[in-house]
């Protein structure tokens, strides 16, 4: 049985699956509580499957980029278990999952979220064999916008308000699809497929190698003189 462990944002999830395919899941709005919330929901989730931790085989983390202490808390939980419990981790970035939620879409896939400081992050997807066509960046809307990937349609998904959904659709008509607000909440379901899809691939490594994706250079303080 897998734990798939996803706090990348104020909604957080989490799912257990075996081979990839769900068992249980939960999800819910935890704000920034993450580090009072994760643990205990961890432990409702098994004993509401009649399952403990010792029926673990792997663990996936979404690890980001996001919300820094959500991060943080998701990922350094999910690295405990794997030392505790001797088990192999994948870690999965954000927007790759969220984009994954719509891997059934015919063309480009548009992952998007807020990340301060009027930026977006974003990457793009091809299903069908499933891929990233742009690896994660940050940029100002209007770049997003400009950066049209061809001829063909493009879904986007994630974290897109109203003032962007009209941009795109300004700038590409008929060649743009806005997913639906309630298909966007990222579900752990998805981290759980993908993770045992990686897992199986020979991706597994040890919780050591678990890393947050940070798109964001750190500030660096020059020292005192």
């Amino acid at each position: 049985m897998e734990l798939s462990i996803d706090t990348a944002s104020e909604t957080a999830s989490l799912a257990l699956s075996r081979e990839g395919v769900l068992q249980a899941e939960v999800t819910w709005r935890c704000r920034r509580n993450h580090t009072a919330e994760l643990l205990p929901t961890i432990e409702r989730l098994l004993s509401q499957a009649g399952a403990t931790k010792r029926e673990l085989t792997a663990v996936f983390a979404c690890i980001g980029p996001g919300m820094y202490t959500g991060l943080r808390v998701g990922v350094s939980s999910a690295q405990g278990l794997a030392y505790a419990l001797k088990l192999p981790v994948v870690g999965i970035g954000r927007l790759e999952l969220d984009a994954y939620q719509h891997a059934a879409f015919p063309g480009r896939i548009v992952a998007v979220h807020r990340a301060g400081r009027g930026e977006l992050a974003w990457a793009a997807y091809r299903p069908r064999p499933w891929r990233q066509v742009t690896a994660p960046r940050l940029d100002w809307p209007a770049d997003l916008v400009a950066a049209r990937g061809g001829r063909g349609r493009s879904l986007f998904c994630g974290e897109v308000d109203d003032e962007l959904a009209a941009a795109i659709a300004e700038a590409l008509g008929d060649r743009a699809v806005i997913a639906a607000e309630a298909a966007s909440v990222r579900r752990a379901a998805s981290l759980a497929e993908l993770g045992y899809r990686r897992l199986a691939d020979g991706e597994g490594q040890g919780p050591e190698a678990l890393r947050v994706i940070y798109l964001r250079p750190a500030a660096i303080v020059p020292p005192k003189r």
